[in-house]
């Protein structure tokens, strides 16, 4: 694709635009699962001393048996959350491509978007009574991994929907705008928790401007509140969606059961293998580097806290200037994308990210290095995420994108242990929590190695 064709493509109507911003809006909305529920407030909170046994917590600081103790209890606690997202990974593995075809042929495509958002809602809604007490962790275990299954769901439908709302030449701006639209909506609604809830001012006391009971004898109530305001946030903010986007039509030559549809898409896979082998080399490879975008963020914080020494209000701030910086360049590469293809600005990504990534190996230990080298990585994490889904929406054919996107989802999903397995070697190989970023920077060499194998046909295709 040329600049002539990007340029003289028609300007969206008031009606394209209206289903483009309440397409995005539900990314928008997604910020309250992504970052108040996995990453920034409820996992921490399950993984946090609140599920501790509090004789133990209370005699850790004058026994060293006790602080052992609590050591090995904050670890079985990640275990049981990372047990709960590894069943949940093999759910959406086993059921997101059948039901993104079934959503497909059926032209259920919206609605299918529409029940696995209500899902999320209700499970968000569901971790407001998971009080800080031991019985209560593995509820609040599960609700994350129901959450992560009806999420993971809703994005097959939603990035399918993609092609409804952008033409060709405009799709890589678009994915662009609606993935920006998850970051600033992530920064929006942490400052509107940490504000109404969660942090701690001084002069309005813990539990933020609401004053709510923020200690485990309070019931913590800030963190409580604050993750069903989270869930008002996301059933508000994907209202638009289905009200304004049209459903796709259904395709009535292609009407089946669930288990027909693994059978079809049994017989997809042969036939990408033979006729379109190059789409299956970019699932594969995607598979590998999304891993290794999705490590960036999740293990950041950690080696931000105990590499660089950032305190825990600190850890914060720099993921609201990450989300920034990372949804400006996010932005911003949508028209690099239209204009010299999604594969390309895929590879300049995962360069980006493995040298910026590496050079926080030798970094040292000034909280400076931290913040010039982690918002270079943010500077990428983002084109990389949107071009991946605009790639393979230049590339699905009309009517089948919920059937591709399937795939997307259960290759991502099946090499989502890659990263955190290699993180978790490399610390203990190297003796340190800095060694870790060396783990994820090998799985994003990995991809690029990878995806220096697929012909890039995002041009044509636009």
């Amino acid at each position: 694709m040329t600049g002539s064709p990007t340029t003289a493509a028609a300007p969206p109507t008031p009606t394209r635009r209206r289903a483009l911003v309440s397409w995005a809006l539900w990314d928008w909305g997604s910020a309250a699962f992504n970052a108040v529920v996995t990453t920034f407030v409820f996992s921490t909170y399950l993984a946090s001393r609140a599920f501790v046994d509090p004789a133990l917590v209370a005699a850790e600081d004058s026994s060293a048996a006790a602080a052992a103790a609590v050591e090995r209890e904050l670890a079985h606690n990640a275990a049981v959350v990372s047990t709960a997202l590894t069943v949940a990974g093999i759910v959406v593995a086993l059921v997101a491509p059948a039901v993104g075809r079934l959503a497909d042929t059926s032209g259920h495509r919206r609605r299918s978007v529409l029940i696995a958002t209500i899902g999320i809602v209700l499970s968000i809604v569901g971790m407001v009574f998971v009080a800080p007490e031991q019985p209560y962790l593995v509820l609040g275990a599960a609700l994350i991994g129901i959450g992560t299954v009806a999420y993971e769901i809703a994005c097959v439908g939603y990035n399918a929907m993609l092609g409804q709302v952008a033409s060709g030449p405009r799709t890589g701006r678009v994915s662009a705008i609606g993935w920006a639209a998850g970051y600033f909506g992530g920064i929006v609604l942490l400052v509107v928790l940490l504000l109404l809830c969660i942090q701690d001012f001084g002069v309005t006391g813990r539990g933020g401007v609401l004053q709510l009971p923020a200690t485990v004898a309070g019931g913590q109530w800030d963190v409580r509140v604050a993750i069903g305001i989270a869930a008002v946030w996301l059933a508000v903010s994907s209202v638009p969606l289905f009200v304004v986007v049209p459903e796709a039509p259904a395709d009535p030559t292609r009407r089946g059961s669930l288990w027909s549809a693994y059978a079809d898409l049994g017989r997809d896979v042969a036939r990408l293998w033979r006729t379109r082998r190059n789409v299956l080399a970019f699932l594969l490879a995607s598979a590998v580097f999304r891993d290794g975008v999705g490590a960036v963020f999740t293990f950041g914080g950690i080696i931000a806290a105990q590499v660089f020494g950032f305190s825990p209000s600190g850890v914060i701030l720099f993921a609201i200037v990450a989300n920034v910086v990372a949804g400006i360049a996010t932005v911003l590469s949508g028209r690099l994308d239209d204009r010299f293809g999604s594969g390309p600005l895929i590879m300049v990504s995962l360069v980006g990210l493995s040298v910026f990534g590496t050079a926080v190996l030798f970094a040292g230990s000034a909280q400076a290095s931290f913040w010039v080298l982690g918002l270079g990585l943010c500077v990428f994490v983002g084109p990389v995420q949107s071009s991946s889904r605009a790639y393979l929406a230049k590339l699905a054919t009309p009517g089948r994108e919920g059937e591709l996107f399937g795939l997307y989802a259960t290759t991502g999903r099946a090499a989502s242990f890659i990263a955190p397995a290699l993180f978790g070697l490399a610390v203990t190989i190297g003796g340190s929590t800095r060694y870790g970023i060396l783990g994820v920077v090998v799985v994003l060499v990995a991809g690029l190695v990878l995806m220096a194998f697929v012909r890039d046909e995002s041009r044509a295709a636009a």
